[in-house]
């Protein structure tokens, strides 16, 4: 069946005007669109989207979307107290959403992670449409492995429960690696329930992601770096990722690599990096902490050799998929990743595109510190290589929408 002219609520609760938001929804809902897709987009905005530059932003982002073809609107997302207010959340969602699916005749909701899926879930029981469960993660186990919540603790108990009813009802399931839906697929939830199902990594922009040979130049020279090796991290710090074990690998590089330069590229905390550095010991001409526009992200990561991300082990790490990764590589990178991260073990090893670090020890560091700095007398045919992965398994276009429309015509071909 064709999927063109289908009425779709798409769900997320993270906001527009945020990165995950600009990265990993709109791109996808711009290229389904083209396919003939009709959305209407409801997100959770932060408090920042309701102040006048915020209001500013999301009128000038809601002309661009309706260019695109698609409806949005937006809740004011509420943090404190944690469970009354996501309670609150769902229930302002679930009446608001009802009225748009009566007044546009939807047909399906994709609910991007949990708290929509739970959303989704009401909407299908009072109205009966039907419903994908996009698993961005392991909710509870996530925040428990970070240690925000307690493996016994209400909010997790509550958050199993939650999934496992979303589970047995859904009509589709998006993981974002194969090696989470290996184990999913065996939950009781699912047993009775024979839902459609696709395997869909962090896809990126490929088109705005890529090497750039000028801003290389113009970003080193920023940075006073001449002929440095520069190692890369981008995203959020703390938390689940390891921040900590990231500059002592770091240390141990500089005794392969003793030209070495570590590039923070985050929005959080400097202090949090320079704790770091200070304790693994490198000095402070040999990092630097810069916090940029999304936009500018591609041109930093051009300026680097390799990217780094380590994350703190659970079984949360089942389904990451991390997007950081799938820019480092489009842009040129070959990456440092610890084990136990989704897919990406079996991916580095199967497409030499990197190394692993099987473990947070000053060996293990030192046998992927060696085999990273090999990359470097390779630069031409690395960009290559990892370039070339890239675009076989994280392309927004020709992987992510590809599996999404076949996902969509699977789920409506259902009713």
């Amino acid at each position: 069946m064709s999927i063109a002219g289908k009425q779709v609520l798409f769900i997320s609760y993270n906001g527009m005007l945020d990165p995950l938001g600009q990265s990993q929804v709109i791109p996808y809902l711009k290229e389904l669109s083209k396919l003939g897709v009709r959305f209407t987009l409801l997100s959770y905005e932060r408090d920042h989207a309701f102040g006048p530059e915020g209001q500013q932003r999301c009128e000038s982002l809601r002309t661009e979307l309706a260019e695109s073809g698609i409806e949005w609107h937006w809740l004011r997302y509420h943090k404190r107290p944690s469970i009354p207010a996501t309670a609150f959340d769902v229930a302002a969602g679930v009446r608001f959403a009802s009225r748009l699916i009566r007044q546009k005749k939807i047909e399906m909701v994709h609910a991007r992670s949990h708290i929509p899926a739970l959303i989704a879930l009401r909407l299908k029981q009072r109205l009966g449409v039907r419903m994908i469960f996009d698993v961005r993660g392991l909710m509870a186990e996530e925040y428990i492995d970070a240690g925000h919540w307690s493996s016994n603790g209400a909010a997790a108990r509550l958050t199993k429960k939650m999934e496992a009813r979303v589970l047995n009802a859904t009509d589709g399931v998006v993981t974002l690696t194969d090696v989470l839906w290996s184990e999913m697929r065996d939950w009781p939830s699912l047993q009775a329930n024979n839902v459609a199902h696709e395997t869909i990594p962090c896809c990126i922009d490929l088109e705005a992601f890529r090497f750039d040979e000028e801003a290389r130049t113009v970003r080193r020279a920023d940075l006073g770096l001449d002929d440095r090796f520069v190692l890369v991290y981008s995203g959020s710090i703390g938390g689940w990722y390891m921040t900590g074990e990231m500059a002592q690998f770091f240390a141990v590089l500089k005794q392969t690599q003793p030209n070495a330069f570590f590039l923070w590229l985050t929005q959080d905390e400097r202090s949090i990096v320079d704790q770091a550095m200070t304790a693994a010991s490198p000095g402070s001409d040999d990092y630097a902490v810069r916090s940029v526009k999304p936009a500018e992200v591609p041109s930093w990561l051009s300026a680097s050799d390799a990217g780094i991300a380590f994350y703190r082990p659970g079984i949360s790490r089942l389904g990451t998929s991390p997007v950081k990764v799938s820019e480092y590589l489009a842009c040129g990178l070959p990456v440092v990743v610890n084990a136990g991260v989704g897919d990406s073990g079996a991916l580095i090893s199967r497409e030499q595109i990197g190394t692993l670090v099987q473990d947070f020890t000053e060996a293990a560091y030192s046998v992927a510190a060696g085999t990273i700095a090999e990359y470097a007398d390779l630069p031409q045919q690395i960009r290559r290589r990892t370039r070339g992965v890239a675009e076989k398994f994280f392309d927004v276009r020709q992987v992510g929408v590809e599996r999404y429309a076949r996902l969509y015509e699977s789920v409506l071909d259902q009713s």
